[in-house]
């Protein structure tokens, strides 16, 4: 797979992956499948140990993007972000390659194409080798999204928001209820408890930061669900 190093937070569908270098981890995006999904490899740079944000389709894909030679990281974690098929399509075939545990938060487990090994909520953490995510819960999209935030501790804070926030808005939902509940959620979670330069990386599309998004809080509440 052709890999980019300037990372910018853009991909497109069928084209190379993006690499961020961190001191202790990369960050590689993809993009996947006809919904052009993303998904995220996070590798500690000490252990070589992996972490895949949403093995969401094309699993030769995915395997490339995992590479295939002896330097290849060894991928531990699978997490599912939420329920929706889109973003589960390559889930099994990927855990069968790869020996790798599945994770997902208990209220989104049921649709899932394989029980999760591990099941999280608001607050637990995930190891990414020496590093470590933690996991936020935001309900309303589906019952039981989740974020994912790694805080860097030599620069700004990384959150993968899977499809419960994005440029211009948060996710989609079914009812008044549900999108007072997420952006609730999302004031209160992310905008609320970090700081602007949180870089965020959504389940489709390019990235942001929380900075660049806070001024339209209030239009997005105003523009309802």
């Amino acid at each position: 797979m052709d890999l980019v190093e300037e990372y910018t937070g853009h991909v497109e569908p069928g084209g190379p992956a993006a690499r961020r270098t961190l001191p202790a981890l990369t960050i590689t995006k993809v993009s996947v499948g006809p919904m052009d999904n993303n998904a995220y490899l996070l590798t500690c740079r000490e252990t070589r140990q992996s972490v895949l944000i949403d093995a969401a389709n094309d699993p030769a894909r995915l395997s490339d993007l995992i590479g295939h030679g002896p330097e290849r990281p060894t991928l531990r974690t699978i997490v599912t972000t939420h329920q929706h098929a889109d973003h589960w399509q390559a889930l099994g075939a990927t855990a069968g390659a790869f020996g790798a545990e599945t994770v997902a938060h208990p209220l989104d487990a049921g649709p899932l194409p394989i029980p999760p090994d591990h099941l999280v909520d608001h607050g637990d953490t995930i190891p990414v080798g020496n590093a470590v995510l933690e996991v936020i819960h935001l309900r309303g999209h589906t019952p039981g999204s989740i974020a994912l935030l790694y805080r860097d501790p030599a620069g700004h804070p990384h959150l993968f928001t899977g499809d419960s926030l994005f440029p211009g808005g948060v996710g989609r939902t079914g009812s008044p209820e549900d999108f007072a509940s997420l952006l609730d959620d999302v004031e209160e979670r992310l905008f609320g408890a970090l700081p602007d330069d949180t870089w965020f990386y959504p389940g489709h599309g390019d990235d942001s930061t929380l900075g660049a998004e806070r001024p339209k809080l209030g239009e997005w509440r105003e523009r309802g669900w």
